[in-house]
């Protein structure tokens, strides 16, 4: 079927990717807005003091006696080991010079643990992103422009009515199908090498300032990975769905669409039903999950905390674990808490996380649905066609599950119904040619196996009897296969004419031709003309390859026939009963007796509707074998060549003038008539029997009982 310009649609990738990307900044948003809050005012601070900083640097540098970072630390563990505590103020005694290994100072008066980096180096949550935005985004959207420009080209082809060349359909063929596994793997091959990245920074811990810059990092990294599965599964199922939803049928040949295709890996409805509901609910709730664990911080990372601390920790709960045993320093550190940076991540993290659960059902409620509902619909409609006697109709198949294994079972269906119909189709024609279609329409029967022995009819028709003359003698000059060869030659000349009339060929005997017309004489007449000429042509290729011609006759009468079925249980056919039958067949062999190619009854020529179109004379009155009463029997000219009939019509007059004299026995004018009519016409074989036989009479005398019928 051809599809219109606005049934074609417009192939796209790139909103694809930005839109999964966009989910993907929507789910690391609260890391995002955490770092804005805390890196604003460092960053406001750098404005203004790069001078100063450097200026630092090089003072800590010179110094000497200093310690550097690791080597605190080591002081620290050292202490800690011999059961000694270092407090905070005592850390200020403690000289700092710059780690030459690691780029980076530690301050007099920082907390433990805490780092700087080395001004004018960018933090890691910079490079990462710079890294996103100036590999992974570019080179996902460039990537993906370049491997997905052939369909684009070749859907903008189709729509603008422009001709696809084979080799580009050819090439859309094989990639379309893997676009969904191209596509989704381009973005999970570069969010990957971003992720490496990370791990390469969170390795390196001289790239953060300090520890809480180093865990929030570590926090990204952990949402960005689960935030990329969510990106990378996106993108699979929305290009799957459009490849097998909108953009299948347009690339794939009707065949083809007609069974799965090798790429559709083997599933299930219920599979299918557990993936959508996994990326609905499980995923956006791992994000939540991850949130909220992400958001606790331990409480033994305050170190010591004071009773006013510790109150303010445990907050009104304190009167409920008051006549309990609580040894606060030891039973708090295996506590968590959620401090106000951490709520608001926890909470907008639980937020983007409903939201993005939001959005994927929306789109996978409406994938599921399309991918449910559309092949059923498909199929829906094809079994309705089907039922209505449209047969040939077969659906898409979209899928590998049991809608697609439906899908393709009907289609296979509908293929052996299709064969079957066309099976049976061809041994109706081939029945037709057997016993007439019209025959059966006769009989008031739609097929054939409404026919049953005693079937019969009774209609007035009139009846076409032909034969070629002579046709023993000539056949005995050729082998069968000639012989063969040389009827169905003939016949398939003739037998579109009675077609062409109005008619139809009851049966074959032999070089014999019966056919019947119903609806009038003109028809019959009309198609014993055609015959004719068609017979002229064929003796001229006849004389053209050195063979003999041929000559036929042709006899028409009109009567009530029966026409009906006979036969026994093994064996029926279909046959015509009538004395008009036994009546055409004689009056086809008095054309040779009469020298004439077509001879029709009077009943017939009396209920011709159109006699101006005809010449025709009155030949004589007959009694043919197997009839008591006399015929009167006339002769057709149209069918003569046109010397022949230019002849006869001007000899008419004084030819009906000496039959006249013939049939009141005046054979002497009689026969001196119809000699002059053979002078002037010798090709009127029927003047030269009347002038023979006026002859024999005046010799021999006329029967008793002679009344003018021969």
């Amino acid at each position: 079927m051809r599809k219109s310009r606005s049934n074609i649609p417009k192939y796209h990738i790139v909103r694809i990717y930005l839109f999964s990307i966009m989910i993907y900044f929507m789910l690391i948003l609260p890391v995002l807005l955490v770092l804005s809050l805390k890196m604003a005012p460092v960053l406001f601070e750098r404005k203004g003091a790069n001078g100063k900083q450097n200026r630092n640097e090089t003072e800590a540098s010179s110094q000497s006696g200093y310690f550097t970072h690791d080597e605190i630390e080591q002081i620290i563990g050292e202490a800690n080991t011999q059961g000694e505590k270092i407090l905070p103020e005592e850390l200020e005694t403690i000289p700092t010079k710059v780690d030459t290994i690691s780029k980076t100072v530690v301050n007099k008066g920082s907390a433990i643990g805490e780092i700087t980096p080395v001004i004018g180096k960018k933090s890691p949550f910079e490079r990462t992103f710079s890294f996103l935005f100036q590999f992974v985004i570019l080179f996902t959207v460039v990537a993906g422009l370049i491997i997905n420009a052939p369909l684009k080209k070749f859907f903008i082809r189709k729509r603008r009515r422009k001709p696809v060349t084979d080799k580009l359909h050819t090439y859309c063929r094989k990639l379309l199908l893997y676009t969904p596994y191209i596509n989704s793997g381009l973005l999970f091959l570069s969010f990957l090498v971003m992720h490496g990245f990370m791990v390469y920074m969170l390795v390196d811990r001289g790239n953060f300032e300090d520890i809480l810059s180093r865990n929030l990092f570590q926090q990204f990294f952990y949402i960005s990975l689960v935030a990329t599965l969510l990106l990378v599964l996106f993108v699979f199922f929305w290009q799957k769905h459009r490849v097998n939803i909108i953009y299948l049928e347009h690339v794939f040949s009707e065949e083809e669409l007609h069974k799965r295709q090798k790429v559709f890996l083997t599933g299930k409805i219920q599979n299918r039903l557990l993936v959508s509901s996994a990326m609905t609910t499980l995923l956006p709730l791992t994000i939540v999950l991850l949130y909220l664990v992400l958001s606790l911080t331990p409480v033994k990372d305050l170190g010591n905390m004071t009773p006013e601390q510790t109150e303010i920790i445990i907050g009104p709960y304190k009167s409920l674990i008051s006549g309990i045993k609580f040894d606060s320093t030891k039973d708090l550190d295996s506590m968590y808490y959620v401090n106000a940076i951490d709520n608001i991540l926890m909470f907008t993290g639980i937020g983007m996380g409903i939201l993005v659960a939001l959005i994927y059902i929306v789109f996978f409620v409406r994938w599921t649905t399309a991918s449910i509902l559309r092949p059923v619909e498909e199929l829906l409609q094809n079994m309705r066609l089907t039922s209505g006697f449209q047969i040939n109709n077969y659906t898409v198949v979209r899928s590998s599950d049991e809608i697609g294994e439906l899908s393709e079972g009907y289609n296979h269906m509908t293929r052996r119904l299709v064969d079957y119909i066309d099976t049976i189709s061809c041994m109706n024609e081939a029945y037709v040619r057997f016993v007439p279609r019209e025959f059966l329409q006769i009989l008031g029967k739609e097929s054939f196996t409404d026919v049953t022995l005693g079937d019969q009819v009774q209609k007035e028709m009139t009846v076409v009897f032909s034969d070629i003359r002579s046709f023993s003698e000539m056949s005995e000059e050729m082998t069968p296969k000639e012989n063969f060869d040389f009827i169905n030659h003939y016949l398939g000349l003739m037998e579109p004419i009675f077609s062409r009339n109005n008619g139809f060929i009851d049966k074959y005997i032999g070089d014999s031709i019966m056919a019947l017309f119903s609806e009038s004489v003109d028809d019959a007449i009309n198609a014993a003309i055609e015959m004719c000429i068609e017979l002229r042509n064929f003796n001229a290729e006849r004389r053209a390859m050195n063979k003999n011609e041929i000559d036929v006759g042709i006899g028409i009468h009109t009567g009530t026939l029966m026409l009906g079925i006979i036969g026994g249980k093994g064996r029926i056919d279909g046959t015509v009963i009538s004395d008009a039958v036994n009546l055409a067949s004689r009056l086809e062999g008095l054309t040779k007796t009469y020298g004439a190619t077509i001879i029709v009854s009077e009943d017939a020529l009396l209920k011709i509707r159109n006699k101006e179109k005809y010449k025709y004379r009155f030949l004589d009155v007959a009694r043919v074998k197997g009839k008591r009463k006399s015929v009167n029997i006339f002769e057709i000219l149209n069918g003569e060549p046109e010397e022949i009939q230019q002849g006869k019509l001007e000899t008419q007059e004084i030819f009906q003038q000496a039959v006249e004299q013939y049939r009141n026995m005046r054979f002497d004018d009689a026969r001196t008539h119809f000699e002059k009519i053979t002078v002037s016409n010798p090709g009127d074989r029927v003047a030269r029997l009347y002038a023979k036989r006026c002859s024999y009479y005046q010799k021999h005398g006329i029967p008793h009982n002679w009344a003018g019928a021969e």
